[in-house]
């Protein structure tokens, strides 16, 4: 296995934060941190997802060290809106954060506005929530879309073949062929991708268990995800390396914690796109894979109900994930004589 990988394979990956740590929030006010632990057990207590709860958990760290340093550890509840003004400024032009995070974390902040108001209100009698009331910067993208084609795929699984990162082809690879999110890749398993599991005259593998996919709740919402049939060479050739190596685990993507293999968390997935981006010399994300393969399904004029049973969407979201431009296909339409006549087809099919 290369060097580099079994680096990040060896270990468990932790984002640092570095404006909190454990000695600034032994410092924060008792009160705000009882406050918040109060709100995560009632968001466990109607099923919001542990990663959900996490996440808000990070960001609201964040904002009391913030308060601590800069506003006198003041409760959360007697926060007025010079105060949130403030702290907006801070992010944005001492931290560096883009719109998008700051609405995040305001986002977190207001839903602990709205715990106080509804729950809490025989305690905080006539407290009005006030973070929506501070106007948000506006939204700027902060990179520039990536559009990949399948040649660009096919070169890029070469080439982390041909430097033996197989684990790294296989998941990529799998990105591609399934359009899975990052949650959803590191819960495949290798039972998967036995041959009983091809569907269709061996055109996809179908997963015999559910995959938990985006949802509400901690179970999320649970179906079975396809994989087309491409991706199985770089499947094998990655459980042949588990062989040869003497690798056991049941997951497909893994990594080595306290020197036993287990499932991998998505921040190895975060470093294969990395990698990927070195190699092809673009800005490569987990995301964009998924909307190539909606894009390449869209060109080869698959029925948009055949697509979204693929993606097991229950609304359409093809036009949030199809990269295609309308102007690709004028060459179909349009012609030197004119207008082209198109059989059984309109001008707004693809």
């Amino acid at each position: 296995m290369e060097n580099a990988e079994k680096k990040v394979l060896n270990t468990r990956f932790t984002v640092y934060n570095h404006i909190t740590n454990p000695e600034k929030m032994a410092l924060v006010n008792k009160e705000n941190i009882q406050l918040g632990e109060d709100w995560f057990e009632y968001l466990a207590s109607i099923d919001r997802s542990p990663r959900t709860i996490e996440q808000y958990k990070n960001d609201l760290s964040i904002f009391w060290v913030w308060n601590l340093e800069n506003n006198d550890n003041r409760f959360f509840v007697d926060l007025t809106k010079r105060q949130i003004a403030k702290f907006q400024n801070h992010a944005i032009n001492t931290w560096g954060w883009s719109p998008n995070r700051i609405r995040r974390v305001k986002s977190v902040l207001s839903s602990l506005s709205n715990y106080i108001e509804n729950i809490l209100d025989d305690e905080y009698e006539g407290y009005r929530p006030i973070i929506r009331k501070i106007e948000n910067p506006a939204l700027e993208p902060v990179r520039e879309k990536t559009v990949l084609t399948y040649e660009q795929i096919e070169y890029l699984l070469g080439e982390l073949t041909n430097q033996k990162k197989y684990q790294a082809a296989c998941a990529v690879a799998l990105a591609a062929y399934s359009g899975a999110r990052k949650a959803e890749l590191i819960q495949f398993k290798v039972s998967y991708f036995d041959d009983t599991n091809l569907m269709y005259d061996g055109a996809m593998y179908k997963t015999p268990e559910n995959i938990r996919t985006k949802g509400r709740g901690k179970l999320g919402k649970q179906v079975p995800k396809y994989v087309l049939v491409a991706v199985k060479p770089y499947v094998d050739r990655w459980l042949q390396e588990r062989k040869e190596q003497g690798i056991e685990s049941e997951w497909l993507l893994i990594s080595k914690h306290n020197g036993e293999w287990c499932q991998a968390a998505t921040t190895l997935i975060d470093y294969y796109m990395e990698i990927s981006s070195e190699i092809l010399g673009e800005n490569i994300y987990a995301h964009a894979l998924r909307h190539l393969l909606v894009s390449e399904m869209v060109r080869k004029n698959i029925p948009s109900d055949v697509i979204m049973e693929f993606q097991k969407w229950s609304s359409d979201m093809i036009p949030v994930y199809n990269d295609n431009l309308a102007e690709d296909d004028f060459g179909k339409y349009f012609t030197a004589d004119g207008i082209a006549t198109i059989e059984n087809g309109n001008l707004g099919s693809v």
